[in-house]
């Protein structure tokens, strides 16, 4: 009886899904599993799952990144060599909100992090601080090293601009919150807001480490897109 259930359960989700995808059944984009992933979108459950598609198709990746508010340039790739080098990337010069200095990165890093400045980074500022960030403040994202830079073991994330390290914020009033002052600092709001931060960008992240993970990470954040899956 249970394997009849499951199967006229299964049957009737594929019948569900084809007409979904044959626009029989309209529902919307952000709840289509079908439709391709936009930034602007609301964010739910498969929002992952269509971010994660974006690994896999170069050309679909960048124009989810066109429709975005990050601003680009396509950058060369670059011959994997130790381990290390650039394939699909950009160099990342705005988001909706300005940064530190440019950045290189792979095109489903650059997504995410589009992603993350939208959906995470001035909804959190605004909940907790009552005003929105003006700067984002980053330590970079390409360096040809190895985890921790070790002078043995796994290459880094960073390796091939899959990585990007960020220091802190400037709010739109001029302060600024860093998360070597400000993740145990004083002042409970930049913790709490800090801590949102990192728990929203899991959202979009494969790797998000924050102080909690280690002493290497006291300074910074570290997302990243690569085949592990962490929040700490």
């Amino acid at each position: 009886m249970l394997g009849r259930l499951a199967l006229s359960a299964a049957l009737g989700l594929a019948i569900l899904a084809g007409l979904v995808w044959g626009g029989i059944i309209v529902v919307p984009r952000h709840l289509n599993p079908f439709a391709p992933l936009r930034v602007a979108d609301e964010v739910n459950w498969l929002t992952r799952i269509k971010l994660s598609r974006l690994e896999r198709s170069g050309p679909q990746c960048l124009g989810v990144l066109a429709e975005s508010d990050v601003s680009y340039r396509p950058v060369s790739d670059r011959e994997d060599r130790d381990g290390c080098g650039l394939s699909n990337a950009v160099e990342v010069t705005e988001a909706s909100r300005a940064l530190s200095g440019n950045f290189t990165a792979s095109c489903p890093l650059a997504v995410a992090w589009a992603l993350f400045d939208r959906h995470v980074v001035g909804p959190s500022a605004r909940r907790h601080l009552r005003q929105d960030v003006a700067r984002v403040v980053h330590f970079g994202t390409y360096a040809c090293r190895n985890i921790n830079h070790r002078a043995e073991g796994r290459r880094s994330e960073h390796a091939t601009a899959n990585a990007i390290d960020l220091a802190g914020f400037v709010l739109a009033d001029g302060q600024q919150i860093t998360v070597r002052a400000d993740w145990t600092g004083s002042d409970p709001r930049r913790a709490a807001f800090l801590r949102d931060v990192r728990d929203g960008a899991c959202g979009f992240f494969d790797v998000v480490l924050s102080p909690d993970y280690n002493e290497a990470h006291h300074d910074h954040f570290h997302f990243d897109m690569g085949a592990y899956r962490a929040c700490r």
